[in-house]
């Protein structure tokens, strides 16, 4: 098992999209089915559990994913029927600017994980919530000045794993549905927001754990939560296995790199359905890791659409 800290005790049902706020020095994350926006304060990634201070803003829908704005406690918030500009006071009240709606081709519909890249776009995949229907109706969008557009990839059931490589021209998306189990990699072309040459990545029916959550360490290893496994892989940016890290939780759902040095490794987890199963160990809680390796700042959302 890794050298780990709990910062937030378990209390998510779907932890997800962790994201590091430099400036502010503090961890923001989702709790989906909360539905629930997070932030760990500076003190909490401490030394002293007893340190932790954290808050939490209710939604008014289940949220996939949030990226960080220019302004300090803003995010762009990806929910249900659409993506929004969110102002989380400390009074825990929010304010939500709408910036895009969709019309999913299905009901039972929402936004999961996203990812800003280099130039300030957001990319986001949509899944249908009920991933028994095995539906591949999901699709990877990108919210930029010419407002959402896509779907870049279609046929996906339950799109994860977004990154962005530390040059910015290769993303990064996974499928972590039981059917599907793979992580493909992408041309991006920063200046036309363009992808091309979708090529497979890592074949995870080969490893423990479905490719849920990821990101991209300053060497280029990409880290991908292994769902189901209690495990982490980090994969070299030619799909070379490098290592697995144990966390313990059955159900890590997405990581991403913070600390004052870039240097922990912060990871969300999800309960089990069945909440009698044997060796949940901290199921929904965050835990900081120290995988030996930095991260990158996390990038800006950017380039707000024109109407808004």
């Amino acid at each position: 098992m890794s050298t780990y800290q709990a910062i937030a005790d378990p209390a998510d049902r779907v932890g997800e999209s962790p994201v590091w706020d430099a400036r502010a020095q503090c961890l923001w994350w989702v709790d989906i089915e909360g539905p629930f926006i997070r932030r760990c304060q500076p003190n909490a990634v401490s030394a002293s559990p007893a340190s932790e201070v954290w808050q939490s803003w209710r939604m008014p829908e289940r949220v996939g994913c949030i990226a960080l704005t220019a302004t300090p406690g803003q995010l762009i918030a990806a929910m249900e029927t659409g993506i929004a500009l969110v102002h989380l006071s400390d009074d825990a009240t929010v304010g939500l600017q709408w910036l895009a709606r969709i019309t999913h081709p299905a009901k039972g519909m929402r936004f999961n994980d996203g990812r800003c890249d280099a130039s300030g776009r957001f990319w986001v995949g949509t899944m249908v919530m009920d991933m028994s229907l095995g539906s591949a109706q999901g699709g990877l969008y990108c919210l930029d000045e010419r407002g959402l557009t896509g779907p870049y990839v279609s046929g996906l059931l339950t799109p994860n794993g977004l990154g962005m490589s530390p040059d910015g021209r290769t993303l990064y998306l996974s499928d972590s549905h039981p059917k599907v189990q793979k992580i493909w990699a992408f041309d991006v072309d920063l200046a036309s927001g363009q992808l091309s040459q979708q090529r497979l990545f890592v074949d995870m029916n080969l490893w423990p754990g479905r490719p849920d959550g990821a990101a991209v360490d300053a060497q280029g290893h990409y880290w991908i939560c292994g769902n189901d496994a209690g495990q982490l892989h980090a994969f070299e940016a030619n799909g070379q296995w490098v290592r697995s890290l144990s966390v313990p939780m059955p159900k890590p759902a997405m990581c991403a790199f913070g600390g004052a040095e870039l240097d922990q490794l912060f990871v969300t987890s999800i309960i089990p359905a069945n909440t009698a199963a044997e060796n949940r160990g901290l199921s929904g809680a965050v835990i900081a890791l120290q995988p030996g390796v930095r991260g990158l700042p996390e990038p800006i959302f950017s380039r707000f659409p024109v109407s808004s």
